[in-house]
């Protein structure tokens, strides 16, 4: 049976309103082991029959048998897998891959294989095929530093990888000079006599059909002459050639090899030009980049959120005045209606709360000695405001006491920032320090507390006793303190009752805001409950014309968090026009990157790749410029949430989550927008795509 048998062939292009019949009822047969030279004048329709013959172009008309297989009824998958398994290309242009080695060139084939060899084994093929067409130091050369016929002989190589029954060469020698073309000619009789390929070789010149054994002329689309030369060559035994053709250890080519190799050839187009490349992801790598420092900017300002409200108290709550007058109907200013003595009511009357503590804060500068600082918070309150913050660790000192508090003494405890700027390596306790150049002694050192959310130093601290703050720095109050010798502590007595003669100013002063202490956090409702109906009694008010508000932990936890939410959804909406961007960009390249390896795409078809290679090619650099877009993003998203958290103090938080979630997006940014430009390139005709220019 012979290898190939075409039966009343017609080959007809359509060009516009235009027929133009190319090839006429051709009918011929080739045998296994035949070196046959299809000789012709130019136009006489020569390259459309090897094309046909190739599996290149499909005819309009007739019969195409090989090996007895109904060529005409394959389709465009099975098509692809005959040229790569069967056929094998040597074009007059050579079709050489310009910015790959001879070997990788040589090897380019196997990425289509339907059964494939290992690697090792294509690596050693490849190299055996090169030395053996005398390229063996050339193995590593681009085309670029190849001579013509050098370059030549890597298409030939090229075209013996996949061990093909039958060569197709298409003017293999018109642009060598006469002494290397007799060289590729000797090197077609030796595959055709040593290996047993069939050669079906194009040409217009009779000194190269001489080398076959078999001329078939065509002309006008005709075939006018049919001629055998000399003997017909041995055809190798069975096997040999399915030794040849099959090779040793084959492997069946699985998923993961396919995926390898797309992954392989996408990383080799892209490094053909680094520029672009690195142009194309500059938008997914900011578009990631600001995911990554939304993400861990917000998280860390979460996870800030909880640190604080632990190290507060879950269960604690705010009490502050001012709530707007609306006797008037309208919204006046806030006024100071919260008291020391509403504080020890709240504690006494309310069960389920622990401890209040009255605050009071001012604005000052601390000086000791030479040197001087201004403190963050400058906190009078009692001693149960430490409680209230679970913050009744001290490193050193005490706690100033209620006759401290009552009497309004002159002694502090401070933070460990106030240690190292004002002491230094000194031991603060009994030091003198001067607030507004009234005299504060020095009787304990708080412990370190850290940042709190927003990036500030809870150590930057000094707490008085509230009644030594208002009355002596922030200038409030009576205009001064009862004398020392009245103020005799009497437990279960009210403030009040406890300063003979003072009854007036305790109960008309004044605090900034009540500290309370629920006795947990499940009982923090209720606590409020109880605090507003008890100070609605005590404030003679009714329900909804409340002049006091209460705040507790998780309602202030809740405000941020929806603050930090809405500026991260704003900041993510920013990344995500970002990486629109970016993949506009990348859909823009890959179509110039289609437009301009057009007759790369028809080669990698010519040599078996069928529609779903050049999609998934494609498809697959888009997703690796996106991805490693993607990964140089985390890394810029990375650096700037560190360093926005180190000039600006803001917490930040490494979260895997966020990186998982950047390559997630970077996968479908590359599939979306690198999917239109894929499939472009896989519907291209074969012929078409390697005839263009």
């Amino acid at each position: 049976m012979p290898l190939i048998e075409l039966q009343h062939i017609f080959k007809t292009y359509h060009l516009g309103d235009v027929d133009v019949p190319v090839l006429k009822d051709v009918s011929l047969a080739v045998h296994r082991g035949e070196f046959v030279a299809l000789m012709g004048a130019s136009g006489s329709g020569k390259t459309t029959l090897m094309n046909l013959l190739g599996c290149l172009d499909q005819a309009t008309s007739g019969s195409y048998l090989f090996d007895g297989v109904e060529v005409t009824q394959l389709s465009r998958s099975e098509l692809a897998q005959l040229r790569g398994s069967r056929l094998g290309f040597v074009f007059q242009s050579f079709n050489l891959l310009p910015r790959a080695s001879a070997q990788e060139n040589v090897r380019m084939p196997t990425a289509y294989a339907i059964d494939k060899s290992p690697s090792a084994e294509i690596q050693q093929l490849s190299r055996e095929l090169l030395t053996t067409m005398g390229l063996g130091s050339r193995i590593d050369h681009s085309p670029a530093k190849l001579s013509g016929g050098e370059q030549q002989r890597v298409a030939i190589a090229r075209s013996l990888i996949n061990r093909p029954q039958m060569l197709l060469a298409d003017e293999p020698t018109g642009n060598l000079d006469s002494r290397t073309g007799k060289e590729i000619l000797a090197i077609f009789r030796r595959l055709n006599v040593e290996k047993g390929i069939t050669i079906l070789l194009v040409t217009h010149d009779a000194e190269v059909a001489r080398h076959a054994d078999r001329v078939i002329r065509i002309v006008d689309g005709q075939i006018v002459e049919d001629k055998q030369l000399s003997a017909q060559s041995p055809k190798p035994d069975a096997a040999t050639d399915d030794h040849y053709r099959s090779g040793q250890h084959r492997r069946t080519r699985n998923s993961l090899r396919i995926a390898g190799d797309a992954t392989r050839i996408a990383l080799q187009a892209l490094r053909r030009n680094v520029m672009r490349t690195v142009l194309t992801m500059l938008g997914v790598i900011i578009g990631v980049a600001a995911v990554i420092a939304m993400m861990e900017i917000s998280q860390g300002a979460s996870v800030a959120i909880q640190v604080t409200v632990t190290n507060m108290g879950a269960n604690t709550l705010l009490v502050t005045p001012g709530a707007p007058q609306r006797s008037t109907g309208q919204i006046g200013e806030k006024t100071d209606t919260i008291t020391p003595e509403d504080a020890e009511a709240i504690a006494k009357e309310c069960p389920s709360v622990v401890c209040t503590a009255p605050i009071v804060n001012a604005w000052a500068q601390v000086v000791y000695g030479n040197r001087s600082w201004s403190p963050i918070y400058l906190t009078g309150s009692t001693e149960e405001f430490l409680k209230a913050r679970n913050w009744t660790e001290l490193d050193l000192g005490r706690v100033f006491n209620e006759r401290e508090v009552v009497g309004g003494a002159k002694v502090c405890l401070i933070g460990k920032t106030l240690v190292r700027e004002l002491f230094g390596d000194r031991y603060p306790i009994g030091e003198e320090i001067r607030i507004k150049n009234v005299p504060f002694k020095v009787i304990g050192v708080l412990s370190e507390k850290g940042a709190n959310l927003l990036g500030t130093d809870q150590d930057d601290i000094v707490l008085a006793p509230w009644t030594t703050i208002k009355y002596r720095i922030s200038g409030g109050g009576m205009g001064g303190i009862p004398s020392r010798d009245s103020l005799r502590p009497h437990p279960g007595r009210s403030l009040a009752e406890r300063l003979p003669g003072a009854q007036h100013w305790v109960r008309t002063e004044s605090v900034h805001q009540v500290m309370v202490k629920a006795s947990s956090p499940e009982t923090v409702s209720k606590a409020t409950k109880e605090i507003t109906q008890l100070l609605r009694q005590r404030h003679r008010v009714a329900e909804g014309e409340e002049d006091f508000r209460i705040y507790d932990m998780a309602e202030v936890s809740n405000v941020l968090k929806r603050t930090i939410h809405m500026l991260s959804g704003l900041g993510m909406s920013i990344a995500a026009v970002s990486l629109i961007v970016g993949g506009v960009g990348i859909m823009n390249i890959m179509l110039v990157s289609v437009t301009e390896r057009t007759r790369e795409i028809g080669l990698r078809m010519a040599v078996g790749a069928d529609t779903k290679d050049i999609l998934r090619q494609f498809l697959v650099e888009a997703v690796v410029l996106c991805l490693v877009g993607g990964f140089l993003g985390i890394l810029v998203g990375r650096a700037g949430s560190s360093l926005v958290g180190l000039l600006m103090s803001w917490p930040t938080y490494a979260s895997p989550s966020a990186a998982a979630v950047a390559v997630a997006v970077s996968v479908t940014v590359g599939i979306t927008f690198g999917y239109y430009p894929a499939w472009k390139a896989s519907r291209l005709n074969p012929i078409d795509a390697l005839r263009y220019e």
